[in-house]
């Protein structure tokens, strides 16, 4: 009998681990050139998580800045129609215990009356002198408050006291200036109870108002109780409400004002609140995102060229190791992984290493302004992963051009 000689399959004893190892090797023989391949994409990754995350960061500062005032202030007054002649007729009126039917709605902190009052001609002094010689100046406004206004409208008292109910009730001749009409007047002190004039009649000053961030005009003003200023100048109707507001109340409150000042007729009652959110707000939050993600990409750009230029670099240089391994039997597919492998574990590093510098950038930046950090924890892991893509696509040229190299040629010394 004759033996038959079987056909035992050829294995390929260049394995995973094989692979891995020589890319090792190949990345680990050159440190230095190491370091500087990754430098590209650890500035890009960095800079992708520094814009995306201070953009974040901003966007959450911008947020409580719209929440501080355009979140929680409100105001209502009298619906207006235009008659036939041009002049607006107001369709109804404010009621005066207006702030306590707005502070029984849920979501209202606090609430005020102002009232602009017109004095006709009336002048505001320290003294009661008056010297028809001098040189007529700007008289100083004078406001009608309620007693729970300054609340409303974020004021703070820098001396002496507001006024309460009970001067409003009453109709105590006393007043609060605002800061800038203090130093006007030249009140300088209120513990020694001071007076201004209006006219002829005095009004004692219990105090001085600063940072009245919703009504800055009052810093300027006189500012009396409505019931002085109905006694003794005529006021017959408040002019505005002023709300502060919890946030994210505001439509619930536009839509229960109008019927709780005005049960008969709710449409004669203007109510501004703010909405759910600001298109101002919108288009200052995409505006940064843009411009950051922006340079975010250019930066990307740079560290991807970088790495394709580096590996395509020690392609040239090792054209005759890849020539002896295709004469010992590597076949192209193995040397394009190898080089592949290569660039995508130096992007990788790339990645992890800038990703972990960026969210250190942006804390540091966020503890020296004070700010509370933001960034999603998914945006880093992406940004990080994203070097190994970048390294895929930079060492698909690079790879391409190792698997193309012909054994005699390289030893040769021909590429």
């Amino acid at each position: 009998m004759t033996a038959v000689a079987q056909h035992v399959p050829r294995t390929d004893r260049f394995g995973a681990g094989d692979l891995l190892a020589e890319a090792a090797a190949g990345i680990g023989a050159r440190p230095g050139r190491l370091m500087l391949t990754i430098l590209g994409t650890v500035l890009g990754i960095a800079s992708v998580v520094v814009t995306v995350g201070l953009a974040q960061t901003a966007a959450g500062q911008i947020n409580k800045q719209f929440d501080a005032v355009a979140a929680t202030q409100g105001a209502a007054e009298a619906a207006t129609s235009r008659a036939a002649g041009g002049d607006e007729l107001a369709l109804g009126a404010l009621p005066w215990d207006a702030p306590a039917r707005a502070e029984r709605l849920n979501g209202v902190e606090a609430a005020g009356l102002v009232s602009e009052i017109e004095v006709d001609g009336l002048e505001v002094t320290a003294v009661p002198v008056h010297d028809p010689s001098a040189s007529r100046t700007a008289s100083t406004p004078v406001m009608a408050t309620s007693a729970g206004a300054l609340a409303a409208l974020d004021g703070r008292v820098v001396q002496g006291r507001y006024f309460d109910a009970g001067h409003d009730q009453r109709g105590d001749r006393v007043v609060v200036l605002g800061a800038d009409a203090a130093e006007r007047l030249g009140v300088v002190r209120v513990d020694r109870q001071p007076s201004i004039f209006i006219g002829e009649r005095a009004y004692q000053v219990i105090g001085v108002v600063d940072d009245v961030v919703r009504r800055t005009d009052l810093l300027s003003a006189v500012i009396l109780p409505n019931g002085t200023a109905r006694a003794d100048l005529g006021l017959t109707v408040p002019q505005e409400l002023h709300l502060h507001l919890q946030v994210g109340a505001g439509p619930v409150v536009g839509s229960q004002l109008p019927t709780a000042l005005s049960p008969d007729a709710p449409e004669a009652v203007k109510v501004a609140v703010p909405t759910g959110g600001s298109a101002v707000q919108r288009s200052v939050q995409a505006d940064i995102s843009a411009i950051f993600l922006a340079l975010g990409g250019v930066a990307l750009l740079i560290g991807g060229v970088g790495i394709a230029n580096v590996t395509l670099l020690s392609v040239l240089e090792r054209v005759g190791e890849i020539g002896l391994r295709r004469a010992l039997g590597a076949t192209r597919r193995q040397i394009a992984a190898q080089f592949m492998v290569e660039s995508v574990v130096v992007g990788m590093l790339g990645g992890l290493v800038g990703a972990a510098l960026g969210v250190a950038v942006v804390t540091a930046v966020s503890a020296a302004s004070r700010w509370t950090p933001i960034l999603d924890l998914r945006m880093v892991a992406v940004a990080a992963l994203s070097g190994g893509l970048i390294g895929l696509l930079a060492g698909l040229y690079p790879s391409m051009k190792a698997a193309s190299i012909e054994p005699i040629s390289a030893l040769r010394g021909g590429v």
